[in-house]
């Protein structure tokens, strides 16, 4: 498999997971979890208009990777979004979490993917042309 073919998939699979956390999980609320973390948060008379901010952004950050627009700026967003929220949830609320405190884990390994993704392949890539 090439770097291009590569690098094309994980742009892919990294929007695919935008897309389902914010439109499935967020969007339309098929993970409640989601709306009692906003909630547990900051306060539940907002959580749900934030819940669906959220979710309508995340769906926006799934297009933005897709679009191959300022792909360096799109991924320190992620890379800063994602260990800003899992920050908080860790300390917050880790009781609400899919894997509880070891989500992190799974935050840092998304966080490299995207890393290796832009960072070495895409830099390849650009290096190769």
């Amino acid at each position: 498999m090439t770097d291009r073919v590569k690098h094309k998939l994980l742009n892919y699979a990294i929007a695919t997971v935008w897309i389902a956390n914010g439109l499935f999980c967020k969007v339309l609320n098929l993970v409640p979890r989601h709306r009692q973390i906003v909630a547990r948060i900051l306060g539940d008379d907002y959580s749900r208009p934030l819940t669906l901010l959220t979710g309508l952004a995340e769906i926006g950050m799934a297009i933005w990777i897709l679009s191959g627009m300022r792909t360096r700026l799109n991924a320190a967003i992620q890379i800063l979004v994602i260990a800003t929220m899992n920050a908080l949830e860790f300390a917050l609320v880790p009781d609400l979490l899919l894997w509880g405190k070891a989500n992190s884990l799974f935050a840092f390994m998304f966080i490299l993917l995207i890393y290796y993704n832009e960072v070495y392949l895409n830099k390849k890539l650009a290096q190769q042309a």
